[in-house]
């Protein structure tokens, strides 16, 4: 039996036709999961193309935990303070939900901060932010969030992961697996914490879920040694080490040729990358090579102010946090794509006024400076920054049982801010509005998913086409929902 060229293509067991379809699905950024994750040869995360040209390479993205407070940071509410006091309208609040309030007897809260312009653009901001306010030519604020969720661990797995259930990959993970690690010697996507409170959804905010593991994020504590068991026990050289891991790395090949298992090469990488980054780890958190001006910028030797109140958002963490903002520059610079800094928590059910101001305090130089020092080594334009929480908080101030006195805001998913800077977003720009109140949106709303896909895209993907086959059926980031914020992008 003989076979022409286009048969033997088409139909030889060696599977040359599947190659060659390969590479062209490749080409065009349509391959399927089994495809991305390739063999453990190539290995997990290798980088690949995206579906068309990136604005962004790499994320620094901002979550702090609890829901910062918009009308107090971002959004300026003059009515608040005139109708202080008194009930809002049934018109608004309608059949919402809350976590805590009682809606029947809840009354508007006022605010002290006071707001003024900034920027060419004007962009308006609390005085609680003065550092932001200076990049606000760089920022895109968006005050016309809104989610489903308005408690925290829905809300937060909403934000990072795009539903509000466990078991789902987070945004660096989705990223991750798209488009492959930047570095041969860290990982694509790390994670930073400074404590406070605790996250109620612990590292479900920052898992693979149920991509391979090698697209989770890795965890860098705060400290002198952020990533434990580096380095080699007593008597073990690093020869012994290299030839001990080329032995497991052989048998895991042979293992993966077998048996198919994709956790197979997501484990060769780990070993391979934890073995590389003895080498890279140290010389990346040793931070003794930078200026005076710029440990000065961040704020990393600066004194906390000392407070009386039992602050939800921890004591003792101002410099940590400018330590983080710094490793973060210093992380992207050298090719991580996904940083997260997280900051727990922002959750002011209560003692509102002295506790945000605190928190805000702790954030606010210091991202002024990564911003500000991004866009001085010519990192910004292909950097995303971006600032964001799982909802914002009540204009009515929380009135929970037991509670003597109101000082706090209930969580509010209907409308909220956040906001995006760098990697091909147009900076200097308010997109969106709510009404007089914070209450609902009233212009340009914006989901979660349409958040998700517009940062997707920044990177290059196009969100429908960024699946993973799982239990029978495509996911994706956004689920089957939203649209590119196209008046986002530069």
């Amino acid at each position: 039996m003989s076979f022409n060229r286009r048969d033997f293509l088409a139909t030889s067991a060696c599977g040359l036709g599947t190659a060659a379809l390969a590479s062209l699905l490749g080409q065009d950024g349509l391959l399927g999961a089994e495809s991305f994750a390739s063999g453990a040869e190539e290995g997990p995360l290798a980088s690949r193309r995206p579906h068309f040209a990136p604005k962004a390479e790499r994320c620094i993205f901002i979550f702090l935990e609890g829901g910062p407070s918009q009308m107090d940071l971002f959004d300026p509410k003059p009515l608040l303070n005139k109708y202080d006091g008194q009930p809002l309208p049934d018109s608004l609040v309608g059949d919402a939900k809350f976590a805590f309030l009682q809606k029947e007897t809840a009354r508007v809260m006022g605010t002290p901060r006071t707001f003024s312009k900034h920027g060419q653009c004007g962009m308006e901001l609390s005085d609680l932010l003065p550092h932001i306010a200076t990049c606000a030519d760089d920022i895109a604020l968006i005050r016309s969030m809104h989610t489903t969720q308005f408690n925290h661990l829905p809300g937060q797995l909403m934000l990072n992961c795009g539903v509000p259930l466990l078991g789902r990959p987070s945004m660096g993970s989705w990223l991750t697996y798209g488009l492959g690690n930047l570095s041969q010697d860290l990982p694509s996507y790390v994670v930073m914490v400074t404590q406070g409170r605790g996250l109620p959804g612990g590292t479900s905010t920052w898992s693979s879920g149920f991509l391979p593991s090698s697209y989770s994020g890795v965890m860098f504590r705060n400290g002198e040694s952020p990533v434990l068991n580096l380095d080699n026990p007593d008597g073990i050289s690093e020869a012994m080490q290299r030839s001990t891991l080329g032995a497991l790395n052989d048998l895991n090949r042979m293992r993966h040729r077998y048996v198919g298992d994709p956790e197979i090469a997501s484990r060769i990488s780990s070993y391979e990358l934890a073995f590389r980054m003895q080498s890279a780890a140290p010389e990346l958190v040793d931070i003794s090579g930078e200026s005076e001006a710029t440990l000065e910028a961040y704020g990393v030797n600066r004194e906390e102010p000392k407070v009386k109140f039992n602050n939800r958002g921890g004591r003792g963490l101002y410099q940590a946090f400018s330590r983080n903002c710094l490793q973060a520059r210093r992380m992207v610079e050298r090719g991580v794509r996904f940083v997260n800094l997280i900051h727990a928590s922002w959750d002011h059910h209560s003692n509102i006024d002295p506790e945000i101001a605190h928190n805000a305090g702790m954030v606010d130089q210091p991202i002024a400076a990564l911003l500000k020092d991004l866009k001085q080594r010519g990192l910004l334009d292909t950097t995303l920054v971006v600032w964001g929480s799982e909802f914002g908080r009540t204009a009515l101030g929380e009135n929970r049982p037991g509670f003597k006195k109101v000082t706090g805001r209930d969580h509010h998913p209907n409308a909220f801010s956040l906001w995006m800077a760098g990697g091909g977003v147009q900076g200097g720009q308010v997109y969106g509005a709510t009404d007089e109140f914070a209450w609902n949106v009233t212009k340009d709303p914006v989901s979660m998913h349409d958040f998700h896909a517009t940062i997707l895209h920044l990177f290059g993907m196009n969100h429908t086409h960024l699946t993973y086959r799982f239990q029978g059926r495509e996911f994706r980031l956004t689920d089957v929902h939203g649209e590119v914020v196209k008046a986002l992008l530069a």
